[in-house]
C-alpha cells in the first residue's frame, strides 16, 4: 500500500471532529481543525504508544490540557485502534453513556490519562506525570523512559495555575516534559490581544524552559521541534502557530470557530476546502489503515520493554506491578496496629499534626512508594519524616518535595504523580489554602485519584495569625464535596487510624483537617479495629439511658469529654461521639448509623466551625456549639472561650434543654 500523505491523515482528525460536534450540536471543532497537524506529527512520528494496551505504564503520555477540543483526541484513539473509541462513540459525542463526553475523562474513556477542561489543569497535571517518571525511573532504571506531551492553548495559559506549574517544573529541570502550545491567538471573546499581550515564549524561557516558534500548519517544521526538544536538558514548549477552526471558509481564524457546530453550509464548505469528498463520520480505507498502523507501531518497543522488564529481579518486578497497581504493602495494616498500640501505652499530649508526623514515620518505613511534600510549610504540616531525600532539580531519587508556595500547583502535580502510577503522593498547606487549592482537588475527586491532603492549622485554635488564616466555612464546603473523604482526629491514636484509611482508599481523595494546638489524648483503651471506619463512634457510654448524646470531631472531643464527665456529675446521663468523619458517618447503612447516632432526646455538636452539615445528625431542633463568623486574632484558649466553643457551653445548653423537658 502506498504510503499516504499525512495532510489526509490530518484531515481525518478534522472531518470527524467536525462531524461529531455537528451530530451533537454542541461542542468546540475549532481547536480539533487547527491542531490537528500538530497532532498528527506527534502521534505518527514521536509518541510511544500501543493502542492495542493503553495502560503499558512506559508509554508515552499524552495529556489535552485544552480538553474543550475533546474531539481530537477521540478521533486519534478510534484512528489509532483503541478498542473502546468505535465510530458509534464518536456519533455519540456528549451523549448519556458515551465514552465520548464532552470533556475528556480518565476514569471513563480508556486511552485519557488525566481529566481536563477546567483551563490550566492539565497544564499542572502534566508537572506530577514529568516527575513520577523521573523519580521511577530513578529507581527502576531502563524499564521507565517515556516522555510527557501536553498540548495547551491561549486559556490554559492564561490561568494563573499555569504560572505555578511552568515555575516547577522550569526549576525541577524535567526535560522530558514537552508542551504543544495551540497559538491560535483567539478565545472566546474574540482576539487574544483583547486580554492578553504576554509572549509566551519569552516567559516560558523566564521559567527555565526551552521555547521556540514554529508555524503549527508545517508538519516538517513541528517534527524538527519536537526532536530538539527530546534532546534538551529543560523541559521544552513548542508554540505552533495555528488557524482556528483551519478550512472553515468563513469562520476560520475566528472565535466562531471555537465553540459552537460549524452549520451544514459551513461543514460542507469546510470539507470541499480539505479535499475531503467524505461523508459523515466515513474515513476512506486507505487514511484508516495508515493510522491503525500507527497504532500498533509502538508494539515493538512494547515488546523490547517486556523484556527488560522480565529481566528485573523476581522481587523488583512484583514490586513494580503492585505499586501500579495501586495495591498497598501488606504490612501496612500492622504498622498502624503497632503504632496504636504505642500510643495507647505511651499517650502523648500532641498537636495532631504532629500525631500526623508519628504515623507518616511509621508508614514510610513499609509504603516505599510514598511522595510526601509541602507548599512551603514543612516545618508547620509537620511532613518531614527523619532522613526522607529531597527531590531536587535533576536528582529525582528523593521522596519529599518542596512545591514552594503553590498550593493549586501542589494538588494538581499530585494528581499526576498518583496518575502515572508507581506513587502515593501526599501534600501538605494550611487547610484555609484548601480555597487556592480547590479546583485541583475537586479533579481528584471528580477523576477518582487516591491523593492524601494533609491539612494543618484546622481551625480558630492556630490562635494568634487571626481570622485570614482560620478556617470556619472549609470543612464544611470540603465534606460536600463528592468522594473527598475528610477526616478531623481528636488524638494521636485516631490520626493514626484516619491516615490508615486514607492510605487504603484508591478510588478518590482524602484529606486529613489537622490541630496546630495540643491534643488530650481521648483514646485509652485499645482496640485492634479501626473505630474511625465507620466515621464515628461512641467513645464514651452512658451511665443508663442516654439523656444527652454529645457529638464532636477533632479538638473539640476533649471539649466534649469533659462536659460529659460534669453532666454525669449531675445525674445527667451523658454518652460522647467521636465524629472524625461526618460524610462517612452519613454513608453507612441506616441501622448503622443509627446506632451511632443513638436515640437520646437532646443532641450536641461542637466543633470550631460553621454548623452545615451537622443537622443530619442532632437535627433542626439540635444544639450546635461552634462558630457562626470568623474568627480573631488572640491565642488559641482565649479564642474558644471568645466564641463560647467551651465545656461550660457544652453542658448548660444540655442542662437547660434536661431541665425544660
Amino acid at each position: 500500500m502506498a504510503q499516504v500523505d499525512h495532510s489526509k491523515m490530518a484531515n481525518a482528525i478534522r472531518a470527524l471532529a467536525m462531524d461529531g460536534v455537528e451530530k451533537a450540536k454542541s461542542g468546540h471543532p475549532g481547536l480539533p481543525m487547527g491542531a490537528a497537524d500538530v497532532a498528527t506529527v506527534l502521534f505518527t512520528q514521536f509518541l510511544k504508544f500501543d493502542a492495542a494496551d493503553p495502560k503499558w505504564p512506559d508509554r508515552d503520555r499524552f495529556i489535552l490540557s485544552a480538553g474543550h477540543g475533546s474531539m481530537l483526541l477521540y478521533a486519534l484513539l478510534y484512528l489509532t485502534g483503541n478498542k473502546e473509541m468505535t465510530l458509534d462513540q464518536l456519533k455519540n459525542f456528549r451523549q448519556l453513556h458515551s465514552k465520548t463526553p464532552g470533556h475528556p475523562e480518565n476514569f471513563h474513556t480508556s486511552g485519557v490519562e488525566t481529566t481536563t477542561g477546567p483551563l490550566g489543569q492539565g497544564v499542572a497535571t502534566s508537572v506530577g506525570f514529568a516527575l513520577a517518571e523521573r523519580m521511577l525511573a530513578a529507581e527502576y532504571g531502563d524499564v521507565v523512559d517515556h516522555y510527557t506531551y501536553v498540548l495547551c492553548s491561549d486559556g490554559d495559559l492564561m490561568e494563573g495555575v499555569s504560572h505555578e506549574a511552568l515555575a516547577m517544573a522550569g526549576h525541577l529541570k524535567l526535560s522530558k516534559l514537552i508542551f504543544l502550545y495551540d497559538d491560535n491567538g483567539i478565545s472566546i471573546d474574540g482576539p487574544l490581544s483583547l486580554a492578553d499581550s504576554v509572549d509566551q515564549v519569552a516567559r516560558f524561557k523566564a521559567h527555565g524552559w526551552n521555547a521556540v516558534h514554529v508555524d503549527g500548519h508545517d508538519q516538517a517544521a513541528i517534527a524538527a521541534a519536537i526532536k530538539q526538544a527530546q534532546a534538551s536538558d529543560r523541559p521544552s514548549m513548542i508554540a505552533c502557530k495555528t488557524k482556528i477552526g483551519f478550512g472553515a471558509p468563513t469562520r476560520a481564524g475566528t472565535s466562531k470557530a471555537h465553540g459552537e457546530p460549524l452549520g451544514a453550509e459551513e461543514l460542507a464548505g469546510a470539507k470541499k476546502a480539505l479535499d475531503w469528498n467524505y461523508g459523515p463520520f466515513e474515513v476512506p480505507d486507505d487514511i484508516l489503515q495508515a493510522w491503525r498502523n500507527v497504532g500498533k507501531q509502538g508494539a515493538s518497543a512494547h515488546a523490547d520493554w517486556q523484556k527488560r522488564f522480565d529481566a528485573l529481579p523476581d522481587d523488583k518486578r512484583s514490586e513494580f506491578t503492585r505499586r501500579n497497581d495501586h495495591v498497598r504493602p501488606t504490612a501496612m495494616a500492622d504498622a498502624i496496629l503497632t503504632l496504636k498500640k504505642k500510643l495507647i501505652a505511651e499517650p502523648q499530649t500532641v498537636a495532631t499534626r504532629k500525631a500526623s508526623e508519628l504515623a507518616l514515620e511509621a508508614l514510610v518505613q513499609v509504603v516505599p512508594e510514598m511522595v510526601i511534600g509541602s507548599a512551603d510549610l514543612t516545618p508547620s504540616n509537620n511532613t518531614r519524616t527523619k532522613g526522607a531525600i529531597e527531590v531536587k532539580p535533576g536528582e529525582f531519587k528523593g521522596r519529599y518535595i518542596h512545591y514552594g508556595i503553590r498550593e493549586m500547583g501542589m494538588a494538581a502535580a499530585m494528581n499526576g504523580i498518583a496518575l502515572h502510577g508507581g506513587f502515593i503522593p501526599a501534600g501538605a498547606t494550611f487547610m484555609c489554602f484548601t480555597d487556592y487549592a480547590r479546583p485541583a482537588m475537586r479533579i481528584s475527586a471528580l477523576a477518582q485519584i487516591p491523593v492524601i491532603y494533609i491539612m494543618t492549622h484546622d481551625s480558630i485554635g492556630l490562635g494568634e495569625d487571626g481570622p485570614t488564616h482560620q478556617p470556619v466555612e472549609h470543612l464544611a464546603a470540603m465534606r460536600a464535596m463528592p468522594n473527598m473523604r475528610v477526616f478531623r482526629p481528636a488524638d494521636t491514636v485516631e490520626t493514626a487510624e484516619c491516615w490508615q484509611l486514607a492510605m487504603e482508599k484508591t478510588n478518590g481523595p482524602t484529606m486529613l483537617a489537622l490541630s496546630r494546638q495540643n491534643l488530650t489524648p481521648v483514646r485509652t483503651t485499645h482496640h485492634d479495629d479501626n473505630l474511625c471506619a465507620t466515621g464515628g463512634y461512641e467513645l464514651i457510654a452512658a451511665k443508663g439511658k442516654a439523656a444527652v448524646s454529645i457529638f464532636a470531631s477533632g479538638s473539640e472531643v476533649e471539649i466534649a469529654v469533659a462536659a460529659q464527665k460534669q453532666l454525669a456529675d449531675k445525674g445527667i446521663a451523658t454518652r460522647v461521639v467521636s465524629v472524625p468523619s461526618l460524610e462517612l458517618l452519613l454513608e453507612q447503612p441506616e441501622e448503622r448509623q443509627k446506632a451511632i447516632i443513638g436515640d437520646a432526646p437532646i443532641k450536641i455538636a461542637v466543633e470550631a466551625a460553621v454548623r452545615f452539615g451537622w443537622d443530619a445528625v442532632i437535627g433542626h431542633d439540635g444544639t450546635f456549639i461552634g462558630m457562626k463568623g470568623f474568627g480573631s486574632s488572640a491565642p488559641a484558649k482565649e479564642l474558644y472561650k471568645l466564641f463560647g466553643i467551651t465545656a461550660e457551653a457544652v453542658v448548660e445548653a444540655a442542662t437547660s434543654k434536661h431541665n425544660a423537658a
